[in-house]
């Protein structure tokens, strides 16, 4: 008995000690990079808005590593900064971040397997007071996939000192959840809002209502057409969301044959992203 007690402690070590060296390495950074002003496109709008890259449940360093490659190779944006934020709330940061044009900000999680999202939101909440208080970020894009845009939005609804603090400019969803009582059999319709169960959507609504956006907002919400983890009717319900300030420019696309994990990777998306982003119309 006692022996085989040891021989379960030694494979729950080496189990534990695997999980750690695996946390460890999909939290491993993306490299920074530096956009060099003679590559330039002249298609291209530059900014000093950087943009921020959050992932969803689970998510980690490969969310985005083809969508930045994609990025940098095409001389769209560069990454500068990796944000790293803890359970708790404390923030770290490697990389700089001074006025860079098309800058690209990486946030990762140190641990999100939660049962729900609303550990990270608290998280996120410290991330952007860092990014505001730190480096003086007043004015972002947002890309965020999966539960990361549901973390952002109640994140930014959530807090008025945000609202007060931060400019939103152009926010790429990426098969975000909203409201999550419907499912997959369900159709949108207007004022499909009326028949929610979902405590944590009518309190967007409440905040959305309430929120004065001080700078011209557009929302793209991407949606996969083969998407099996996130019912389309929960993403499509942020436009039930939105109509209350008709100045927000508004659009939702379903992409054929995508799923939920193509979207942050096929390259049509990627080029309506950059071009949302920064290309000049």
């Amino acid at each position: 008995m006692r022996r085989l007690f040891k021989s379960s402690a030694a494979i729950i070590g080496i189990l534990l000690i695997l999980v750690l060296v695996i946390q460890f390495v999909v939290l491993l950074p993306l490299p920074n990079s530096s956009l060099k002003s003679g590559n330039y496109r002249s298609n291209t709008y530059y900014s000093k808005t950087p943009t921020i890259m959050i992932p969803g449940w689970g998510g980690n360093t490969t969310t985005y590593h083809q969508m930045t490659n994609y990025f940098e190779k095409n001389d769209y944006a560069q990454k500068v900064i990796t944000v790293w934020v803890s359970p708790t709330g404390t923030v770290k940061t490697s990389g700089n971040y001074t006025d860079q044009r098309n800058a690209l900000i990486q946030v990762l999680y140190n641990w999100n397997y939660n049962a729900t999202y609303h550990p990270q939101v608290h998280q996120l909440t410290h991330v952007l007071q860092v990014l505001h208080n730190r480096y003086h970020i007043n004015r972002m894009n947002v890309i965020a996939h999966s539960y990361g845009g549901t973390e952002f939005i109640h994140a930014y609804m959530g807090s008025k000192q945000l609202q007060r603090q931060i400019q939103l400019r152009n926010i790429v969803f990426l098969g975000v959840p909203v409201e999550e009582s419907f499912g997959v059999k369900v159709k949108f319709v207007p004022n499909l809002n009326r028949k929610s169960k979902d405590r944590n959507f009518h309190q967007l609504e409440r905040q959305m209502k309430s929120w004065n956006p001080n700078s011209t907002v557009k929302i793209l919400n991407i949606m996969g057409g083969t998407d099996d983890e996130v019912p389309r009717i929960q993403s499509e319900m942020l436009q039930t969301l939105v109509k209350v300030h008709p100045d927000i420019q508004y659009r939702q696309v379903i992409v054929p044959k995508t799923n939920h994990f193509q979207l942050h990777d096929r390259t049509v998306i990627l080029q309506r992203v950059a071009k949302m982003l920064w290309v000049k119309r």
